[in-house]
């Protein structure tokens, strides 16, 4: 099977969250079921200056955006016999800073940047006589494939037996732009309606997606739910609703080729479930890296790793920060995002220096050593379509508290002391209440060394690998493909 797959993003040439995580290992999950992948991406500045061995496939290719006229290469890096990465490279367009913004902002030309990166996916399956069985796009940087591939002549002959995958990876994020932008798409007029993707007199590339693809996934059952509901839904839940039959929850899995304590090489000392003492001496590296005193030791030691965004329950942490701190515990976090958070976090580190360790920057092998040597993982998220995190702290022992929603509450079993069964800690209402609450039932456990460690062992022993979760896409692609021909004949 010959799979199309469209993102904005891939780890490790450019992440800003878990969609990047996705797609790269989502693809070689599939490789091994006999799929050959071709992924596209935009080359990013950073992923330009990592000097990448690309070789250059289509050179000039020019592309209408409207009335403008832009030219751009197609490049391609060849990973593995059944994996290629092909990069849209434009160098107005992508050789940024940012994927999508600053801290001040997204930029304002993403509605055209994305046009234009979805326009030239298809142009080289035209040139290159390439028609993939499945094309699978993720999130609303590619919401405009599927109508491209339906209502665009000559892309629709083409395409007309392959099927369209659209994965939701945040709904909070739908790619909203004015409706005097629309004629860079090159569309026809019927398109931007409500029943396709106009949403209150502006372009809405989700809500694009969501219509147009002949299925819809989320990355994780609970969410799949939640989505469809006012409350969770970001004003498309009835979009939703109405394509509820369509509608799939996979959850995501993780790559345990690169996150496994275990063998992981980004880290002091490996360690298992049957062996932890290589986690303390991670610990200690970690202290020691954002040099905290070495009594901390035996202190519980909780760890961070996020977006700084609203989402992620920052308000939350703010408003029980000071007590937190009276705690006999210390608190390290590393992430970027909104400036708000990144000035709260700097502040806390000037007041707490001797139980904080605060790092506002984007630090794969760190994130990798705090997975490794803190104690319990901080995951309070208001919200939380998936969630990796919290399966990458279960791998590494380091027990996660989290707030059930999405694939939170799909992946974390709370701890019961009676039947020592369960990986973890969650707390339902979103309030600063009970979310301390519940930190406070963690801590008073950890000091109950010989329960601790059963509960460490559980959470290690929990198996969220990429094989369930791309057999799940795999027949999900079998199913689209039999259900087409099934219309044709």
């Amino acid at each position: 099977m010959h799979v199309l797959m469209a993102a904005s993003e891939m780890a490790p040439f450019a992440k800003t969250g878990g969609l990047a995580d996705v797609v790269s290992a989502l693809p070689p999950a599939l490789a091994r079921k006999g799929c050959q992948t071709k992924i596209f991406l935009p080359l990013y500045l950073m992923v330009e200056q990592s000097n990448l061995p690309t070789e250059i496939v289509y050179e000039g290719i020019p592309l209408e955006l409207g009335n403008e006229r832009f030219v751009g290469n197609i490049l391609r890096y060849k990973m593995s016999p059944e994996m290629e990465v092909y990069f849209v490279q434009q160098q107005q367009f992508f050789y940024r800073e940012g994927l999508y913004g600053t801290a001040q902002g997204d930029y304002a030309d993403n509605a055209k940047r994305f046009i234009f990166f979805s326009k030239m996916i298809l142009r080289y399956c035209e040139l290159a006589g390439y028609t993939p069985e499945v094309i699978h796009c993720h999130d609303w940087q590619t919401g405009l494939i599927p109508v491209y591939l339906k209502h665009l002549p000559r892309i629709a002959a083409q395409f007309q037996k392959s099927v369209v995958v659209f994965t939701i990876h945040n709904i909070a994020y739908q790619g909203l732009f004015p409706a005097a932008l629309f004629p860079l798409t090159n569309l026809p007029p019927s398109v931007f309606t409500v029943d396709g993707f106009e949403y209150w007199g502006k372009m809405n590339f989700m809500k694009a997606g969501i219509n147009f693809a002949d299925y819809i996934t989320t990355v994780s059952e609970k969410y799949s739910d939640e989505i469809k509901t006012p409350e969770f839904g970001y004003g498309i839940d009835g979009i939703l609703r109405n394509r509820a039959g369509r509608l799939v929850g996979i959850l995501n899995g993780v790559d345990y080729s690169v996150w496994d304590p275990a063998t992981d090489p980004l880290i002091v000392a490996n360690y298992s479930s049957q062996k932890l003492s290589g986690k303390k001496q991670c610990k200690a590296d970690l202290l020691s890296e954002f040099n905290l005193p070495k009594k901390l030791m035996n202190k519980p030691l909780l760890g961070i790793i996020s977006r700084l965004v609203d989402q992620k329950g920052f308000d939350l942490l703010a408003e029980i920060i000071d007590q937190l701190m009276q705690r006999d515990l210390a608190l390290i976090l590393l992430g970027t995002g909104e400036q708000k958070y990144h000035t709260l976090f700097q502040t806390i580190a000037e007041e707490f220096p001797a139980k904080t360790g605060i790092r506002i920057a984007y630090d794969n092998p760190l994130a990798h050593r705090i997975e490794a040597g803190s104690d319990i993982f901080l995951m309070p998220s208001k919200y939380e379509p998936c969630g990796l995190n919290q399966i990458y702290s279960l791998k590494y022992g380091t027990v996660p508290i989290v707030r059930a929603t999405g694939g939170l509450d799909d992946t974390i079993q709370p701890f019961d002391l009676a039947t020592e069964t369960g990986n973890g800690f969650k707390f339902v209402t979103y309030s600063p209440a009970d979310f301390l609450k519940t930190i406070d039932t963690a801590l008073d456990l950890y000091r109950q060394k010989k329960i601790w460690r059963k509960l460490m062992q559980n959470a290690m022993q929990a198996d969220y690998s990429w094989e369930r979760s791309a057999e799940k896409y795999f027949q999900l692609y079998e199913q689209a493909l039999e259900q087409k021909r099934s219309l044709r004949y």
